[in-house]
């Protein structure tokens, strides 16, 4: 068994000002998609010149914090949304979703490709490659605050997290930031470095993601107030990504085909 490294969430306090370190890694995100977008956006085939990716990150930004609180409520939290709605917009109470988050840059970008005159998949093909830097980064974040903690095991990797009992668990959060963040940026990164039918790239992506997400979830502690829907293993988040799944196989599927 591993020891669990004690790091506090709080990565500067300045007086009453604090920022935590997943605060921290969201920014890690935003900060890459726009760096490393200039530079892609400097390829031919990018539907957008360079100096527009600043715009890009901050309808990007909003669509993910929006996205991500939204889904949060409504997927993870409904019931209580239905006797609290003000609970929506109780942020500093925590609570996002990589679901409704994903749901929100779709929104963003489609605004967005209105503004540019192109369309939501060439512009989240653009940026597909990148998100796993952020979604790697955020499952950092979790470890760090120690929440979304794995199921209990013997494996010889297996920590005790502070606020997740006696026993040893899976250390799901750095499985999911290994294979959402290092191994779907190295996919990705691969297969967008020519050029590719639009909605390829995009539908790689979430097929891959939605993919490891499932495996992952075999492995995750479900949200206690939820548990297990059926069988005594399906979680929330294998529903939530098994229409990922599809759709993105699909998306592969007719954009190569319509290119062919």
């Amino acid at each position: 068994m591993l020891t669990y490294p004690q790091i506090d969430p709080v990565a500067i306090a300045l007086g009453p000002l604090k920022v935590h370190w997943y605060g921290l890694m969201y920014l890690v995100g935003f900060v890459a998609v726009y760096f490393l977008g200039q530079k892609n956006a400097q390829k031919p085939w990018s539907p957008i010149p360079p100096e527009a990716i600043e715009d890009l990150v901050t309808y990007g930004a909003l669509g993910v914090i929006l996205g991500g609180r939204i889904g949060y409520v409504l997927f993870y939290k409904f019931s209580n949304f239905l006797h609290d709605p003000l609970m929506l917009f109780k942020i500093w109470e925590g609570g996002m979703a990589f679901h409704g988050g994903m749901l929100g840059v779709f929104v963003a970008m489609w605004f967005y490709g209105k503004k540019q005159n192109c369309t939501m998949m060439q512009l989240i093909d653009l940026i597909a490659p990148l998100a796993p830097i952020g979604l790697g980064a955020g499952r950092i974040g979790n470890f760090i605050n120690s929440e979304l903690w794995g199921r209990t095991t013997d494996v010889p990797w297996a920590m005790v997290f502070p606020n997740g009992g006696p026993l040893a668990r899976h250390p799901s959060q750095l499985y999911e930031a290994f294979l959402e963040g290092l191994v779907l940026f190295i996919i990705l990164q691969l297969y967008a470095s020519k050029p590719r039918p639009v909605m390829a790239t995009t539908g790689l992506a979430v097929f891959c993601y939605g993919c490891f997400r499932f495996f992952v979830e075999f492995y995750r502690m479900p949200d206690a107030h939820l548990g297990y829907l059926a069988f005594d293993w399906l979680t929330m988040g294998q529903i939530l990504s098994t229409p990922m799944i599809i759709i993105g196989a699909l998306l592969f599927y007719f954009a190569h085909r319509k290119s062919a």
